[in-house]
C-alpha cells in the first residue's frame, strides 16, 4: 500500500538530479510528467499482457500506445466540456449569480488571469471543482448547496483553491490521468471476458492464465494509486495557494469542514466516480476505508495545515470551526 509514496520517492529522486537543467519552479510539472509517462507505460502493458493471451503482443502494445495518444489529445482538447458533461454543471450568466461572478472577477484580478466562466449544480450538497486546459478558458463550477450552506467570505476561499488549480493547470493533468486510468481500467475489464469467451480451451490451456489474469487485475490496481497520487499532492498546494490569493486560510479550513460533513449527511451527488479527485471533497460517501484509497487527502490533515499556514501568515480572519467536529466517518474511494 505504500506504491503512492514510493512513486513520489523516485520522481523527487529523477527531480534532485536534473536541478540545473530544469527551469526554476518546474519540478511540479516535471513530476507530474513522470506520473502521466508511468500512466502510459501501464496502458501499454496493459496491451502487452492481451496481446500474449490473444496473439502478437507486439501489435497489441503498439495499440495501447496509441490509445493513450488518442486519449490525451482527446482529453487536452475537450476535457472541460467532458467533465461538464459528467457532472451536469451548466454555464451561468452574471445577471443569475451576481455573487460568483464578482467573486471570480475579484481573485482572477488578484492573479493576473482572464475571469474564467462559472457554472453551477443542481444539487443541495455543497462542493465545487474547477475545469479546462488553463487560465484561458477555465470553468469554475459550484452546487447550489454551496451558495446556502457557506457564507460569502468561505465561498471567496473555495473559489481561491479552484482557481489555485487552474494557474497550475491541475485541471488538465487531473482530466487526462483520469482518461488514461479510466481506460485501463476498461481495457482490463474486456480482458477479463475475453480470456474465457475470446479463445479456443486449446489455446486458453496453452498460455499462462494465472500471470494474464493478475496483469489485469494489478495494472488497473497500480494506475488508479497513480491518479491518487497526483490528485492528493496538488490538493495541499491548492490549499495553500488559494488561501495566499485570498487572504482567508481559516475560512477555507471552516468552508472544508462544513462541506465534508454535508458530504456524508446530505443526499449524495449524482457524478461519475471517474471525476471524485476533481471535487474540492470527495463527493461519494463511505464508512470506512483507508485513507490511500481516497482521491483526497484527509480534511482534517488539511485543515491542520491551513491554520498552521494561518499562524505563518498571521491572519486568523475567521472564527475557526473545531476540529472535533468534523465527522469521524471516512469518505469513499470508488473506481
Amino acid at each position: 500500500m505504500e506504491i503512492c509514496k514510493v512513486l513520489e520517492h523516485l520522481a523527487s529522486l529523477i527531480i534532485r538530479e536534473m536541478k540545473g537543467i530544469w527551469p526554476e519552479g518546474g519540478e511540479g510539472v516535471l513530476r507530474e510528467a513522470l506520473l502521466m509517462g508511468v500512466l502510459t507505460a501501464l496502458l501499454m502493458a496493459m496491451g502487452l499482457g492481451l496481446g500474449y493471451y490473444f496473439g502478437n503482443p507486439a501489435q497489441w502494445m503498439l495499440g495501447g500506445l496509441i490509445m493513450s495518444a488518442f486519449i490525451n489529445i482527446f482529453a487536452y482538447a475537450f476535457s472541460d466540456k467532458i467533465v461538464l458533461s459528467m457532472t451536469g454543471a451548466k454555464l451561468v450568466p452574471e445577471s443569475e449569480v451576481p455573487m460568483l461572478h464578482r467573486i471570480a472577477e475579484h481573485l482572477s484580478l488578484k492573479a493576473g488571469i482572464p475571469k474564467p466562466k462559472v457554472a453551477i449544480i443542481p444539487a443541495p450538497t455543497p462542493n465545487a471543482f474547477a475545469t479546462g486546459r488553463g487560465p484561458k478558458n477555465a470553468t469554475i463550477a459550484v452546487t447550489e448547496g454551496l451558495m446556502t450552506v457557506l457564507n460569502e467570505r468561505e465561498i471567496e476561499a473555495v473559489l481561491g483553491h479552484e482557481l489555485a488549480h487552474v494557474l497550475h493547470k491541475d485541471t488538465l493533468v487531473s482530466a487526462m490521468a483520469a482518461t488514461i486510468a479510466g481506460a485501463i481500467s476498461y481495457l482490463a475489464y474486456l480482458g477479463r471476458w475475453g480470456i474465457f469467451f475470446g479463445r479456443s480451451r486449446e489455446d486458453r490451456e496453452s498460455v499462462p492464465l494465472f500471470a494474464v489474469m493478475l496483469s489485469l487485475i494489478l495494472i488497473p490496481i497500480a494506475a488508479a494509486l497513480i491518479r491518487l497520487a497526483i490528485s492528493r499532492e496538488r490538493e495541499y498546494k491548492a490549499d495553500e495557494e488559494g488561501a495566499k490569493l485570498t487572504g482567508r486560510p481559516i475560512a477555507l479550513s471552516n468552508a472544508l469542514i462544513k462541506i465534508r460533513n454535508a458530504v456524508l449527511h446530505h443526499p449524495p451527488l449524482t457524478v461519475n466516480p471517474g471525476t471524485t479527485h476533481l471535487w474540492i471533497v470527495n463527493p461519494l460517501r463511505g464508512e470506512s476505508l483507508l485513507e490511500l484509497l481516497s482521491t483526497h487527502p484527509s480534511v482534517e490533515k488539511r485543515v491542520s495545515r491551513l491554520r498552521e499556514l494561518a499562524n505563518e501568515m498571521g491572519i486568523w480572519d475567521e472564527r475557526p470551526i473545531p476540529l472535533e467536529s468534523i465527522d469521524s466517518r471516512s469518505l469513499m474511494f470508488f473506481w
